[in-house]
């Protein structure tokens, strides 16, 4: 008799009989919504996004990053955008262009590592519209002193952990709303009044 209790006990202890309460099973947490422009500002504010190595594109804004542009280059090292109260606060570190022939000539080759001295601006506004329920897509707008817009569209992706953003300069192109498709479809942009063919899309970490 005292050899079945002590095999109970130790089978209870391994968990491997019935012994009483069954386990606590824990929900993993809910996944915020991300189905409005609230919703996803209040998901993000306080976070930092970073974009670095793999996921600088090609062509940020649609500009080549080979290209010299002067002050307005799209060659970069890094950017970090923190979020706070409704706004974006933009941290460029420019990388640089060896071998340019000159201002807006192609030939020069983008070295992200690098690094000239870091630009830092904040949005003033931004609009987000036709947001779909996962956050998966929706188009947007930031306003930037000076005049400077920015449009597009952005997207979650499923897990949540990164921020993709597809962005032009206003005014300059077509087909770049998520009516059009998805964040970076292919031959859904004109820019400039000619088809776009290169990689527009930023991707950010969530920090």
């Amino acid at each position: 008799m005292k050899k079945q209790i002590l095999s109970a006990v130790v089978l209870c202890a391994l968990g491997l009989a019935g012994c009483g309460d069954d386990p606590v099973v824990v929900d993993p947490p809910e996944k915020p919504k991300l189905d409005s422009q609230a919703n996803i500002l209040a998901f993000l504010d306080g976070k930092s996004l970073l974009m670095s190595g793999a996921n600088i594109p090609s062509h940020p804004n649609g500009y080549n990053e080979d290209i010299d542009y002067g002050a307005a280059t799209q060659c970069y090292k890094s950017v970090t955008m923190s979020v706070a109260g409704g706004n974006f606060k933009v941290d460029s570190i420019p990388g640089t262009i060896e071998g340019s022939p000159g201002v807006g000539q192609p030939g020069g080759t983008c070295n992200h590592e690098v690094a000239k001295n870091p630009l830092s601006f904040t949005s003033t506004s931004l609009v987000m519209e036709n947001v779909t329920a996962d956050g998966s897509c929706f188009d947007v707008t930031f306003n930037f002193p000076g005049g400077l817009v920015q449009e597009g569209r952005g997207g979650f992706s499923a897990d949540q952990k990164q921020l993709k953003l597809e962005l032009f300069f206003k005014g300059q192109a077509t087909g770049s709303k998520c009516a059009n498709g998805a964040v970076g479809a292919d031959g859904t942009v004109t820019l400039n009044k000619a088809p776009f063919s290169g990689k527009a899309v930023q991707t950010y970490v969530i920090q």
